[in-house]
Order: structure tokens, then sequence, then C-alpha cells
């Protein structure tokens, strides 16, 4: 019989991608959902799947979760497009939660947890350099979910230095992009469905280092196989590319804009506009990051990102959460 493996946050963007290449190994996967009214909706996307319902919030369910798995990879953090009331709506369950589903993976005998954590986590006040995994993000300077991403991490591995009966790797990506499987944009690919929806008069001079998320699942399933890969974290986000270059990308197959917003303009924007606050947090900001050693010794490799941004539309389109544009007008026209 093949290995069992908990995959927490079933619903979730990244989680569904994980159960899919999971299941497609062979892999026997059980999923958390916070609640069975869930249950239906999630198991249709992903037939094949146990679901179980197991909160963060609770120690409710956890021992049942975990109960006969192998292997857990914890992929469920409150992810936000906007910036809670108080840091500690996010930071509370990300770490109480983290640090919950290694309890109970302890106490039950389970060999390796794999954590889903984010470049968050590396990258904050490290500007200007290229940053690898010996890189820890600076909380003092961190936004709200970014210090929830280094806390929760810097809590899993204190905790596995206490508990040397179980293993942990741990996974931090960069920008989460590729097709979504049910009608949901998160926030990871949010900034592709406003290109898209033209909800902005341009282009916002944005950099990030991207990952497609099929790509990460394959990462997330290495981690958890590889023997090597205990006891270590592996940044996985490609080169950085610009707004303006994924709408060029986009503008191959689609009707989108392509003009490139002046800082200034995006600043005036904000004060009309949730996503142009949003975007003026990031005006400017760097992402250098290198993937070398998932690459090394993970074997992982990533898709060329143009077929991830393309892919990535394509699948909002699909599930309706955004009107097709239709095609670029040819030059002749």
């Amino acid at each position: 019989m093949s290995d069992l493996v908990l995959v927490t946050g079933a619903s979730g963007f990244v989680a569904g991608h994980v159960i899919q290449e999971l299941l497609g190994r062979g892999y026997r996967v059980r999923g958390t959902v916070r609640s069975v009214t869930r249950a239906a909706e999630v198991a249709e996307v992903l037939p094949g799947v146990e679901l179980v319902e197991a909160d963060l919030g609770s120690d409710a369910g956890w021992a049942a979760a975990v109960a006969g798995c192998r292997y857990v990879v914890h992929t469920a953090s409150p992810f936000p497009s906007t910036e809670p009331g108080h840091e500690d709506e996010l930071i509370r369950p990300a770490v109480d939660g983290t640090l919950r589903v290694l309890r109970a993976a302890a106490a039950s005998g389970v060999e390796r947890v794999v954590i889903t954590s984010s470049v968050a986590a590396v990258q904050v006040g490290n500007r200007g350099r290229l940053l690898t995994e010996a890189d820890w993000s600076d909380t003092a300077v961190c936004e709200a979910y970014e210090k929830s991403k280094t806390l929760a991490e810097r809590a899993a591995w204190d905790f596995a230095a206490e508990h040397p009966e179980i293993e942990v790797a741990v996974i931090n990506p960069g920008m989460i992009i590729g097709p979504i499987l049910r009608p949901e944009a998160g926030t990871s690919v949010g900034g592709i469905r406003t290109l898209l929806a033209g909800d902005m008069p341009g282009v916002p001079r944005l950099n990030f280092a991207t990952v497609d998320v099929r790509d990460l699942a394959v990462a997330h399933r290495l981690a958890m196989e590889t023997p090597e890969a205990a006891g270590n974290r592996y940044i996985c986000a490609g080169d950085e590319i610009s707004f303006p270059d994924m709408a060029n990308i986009l503008a191959r197959r689609y009707r989108v804009s392509t003009r490139v917003l002046p800082d200034w303009l995006v600043r005036l924007s904000a004060r009309f506009n949730a996503d142009a606050r949003t975007a003026v947090r990031y005006l400017g900001r760097e992402e250098r990051l290198t993937a070398e050693k998932a690459q090394r010794e993970l074997g992982w490799r990533m898709r060329p990102v143009a077929d991830s941004v393309l892919d990535t539309a394509a699948s909002l389109i699909e599930f309706g959460l955004v009107t097709d544009p239709g095609a670029p007008k040819s030059r002749a026209a």
C-alpha cells in the first residue's frame, strides 16, 4: 500500500496542486478543510483525496488528521490581499497553526513535515544583493504578512531542533502564479487578473520573482522524498520579472494595456484604488533570489515564466473571474 500524506489547507491554491501532484505519483492523500461544508466542493475538483476537518486555530481534529501518515505537507497559512487591522491577526494563526501541526505530527510518529514558507521570510531588510537560504528577513521592518511567515518558519525550526525524532524541510516560494483549479482568484494571481481586467489605467513598475504553482507542487514532493532535504530550506523562485514584462507577455494573446505608469501616478491612484494602494508598497523594489540550491539538491526545474503567465490568464478566463479581453489587434488593422 502506498504512503499516506496529509496536506493541510486542501481548499487552497498551492495545496490543490500539491494534492494533484501527489495523487498523480501514486500517494494516498488526506487533506484538511476548516469546515466540512467545503469538503464536497474540494472533492469535486480533487477526486481521490480523503478530506477531514481541522482548523489551525484549534487542537480539535489534528490527531485524527495525522493518524497513519508518513508525511505531512503544511501549506495552510493566511494570505490576505490587504493589511489586517492588527498584525496578530496573521501572526498568531501562522505561528500557532504551524506548531499545532508539528506537535500532532510528532506525537503520531510522522517521519517528515514539509512546510510552505515564503521568500517573505528571506528578503525583507536584505535588498541590493543576491539572496540565498542563509538569509532571513528582519522582523523589525516587516509588514504583517512578511512577519507572520518569518516567525512561523523560525518557530518550525526551533521545534525541529527540540524534536529530532521528526524531520522538517521548508519551501520558500516567490510570487506564485499558474492556473487556478476552481473559480477563486486568491492574492497570488491577483496581479495577472488586474492586468487582464484593465482595473488600472496602465501597468505599475513592480518586480517579482515568480514560481509556477505546478512547479512548486513538484518542489514540495521532492522535498518530501529526498532524504537529504531534511533540515533544509529551499528558495523556489525564478529570475525577477516586472509587471510591464508580464503585460507584454499577455499582449501576445490578449488585448491588454502595456502602458507603463509613472510612479507618481500610482501613488496618486492609491488615494482612490485599493489595488494601487497595495502596489505603492512595492514600487521600485527588486527581488534577487537564487533557486540554485533546490535545483542542485532536489533536481528541481522551472518552466518558462511566459508559459506560467499565459496559463494563469487562460484559467482566470475559463472560470469566469475575468472577461476575455480579446485578441490583440493586428498591426495592419
